[in-house]
């Protein structure tokens, strides 16, 4: 530790992450904000703040408001979607 009480960065032991090319790079995602996903999946504001809050859909906070990845929000309803029959 330093002397002068600062502390010191996490070390990352991890090994580096290989690529999947199903993962686009940062400048590729597209965030979708509360409302757009709420429109997308024909639910309420509310209902996607309680699945985000939940963690079941990840979500990054931007100030006061939070944006989805548009992938996060397929692969959910991907997941989520039942055959009724």
């Amino acid at each position: 530790m330093p002397e002068d009480g600062a502390l010191m960065p996490a070390r990352d032991d991890r090994p580096p992450r290989e690529p999947n090319p199903r993962d686009p790079t940062l400048s590729e995602m597209r965030f979708l904000t509360v409302a757009e996903v709420a429109a997308l999946m024909r639910v309420s504001r509310m209902t996607v703040y309680r699945l985000v809050h939940s963690g079941e859909l990840p979500a990054v906070r931007v100030g006061r408001s939070f944006r989805v990845p548009e992938r996060a929000v397929h692969d959910y309803l991907r997941t989520a979607f039942n055959d009724v029959g």
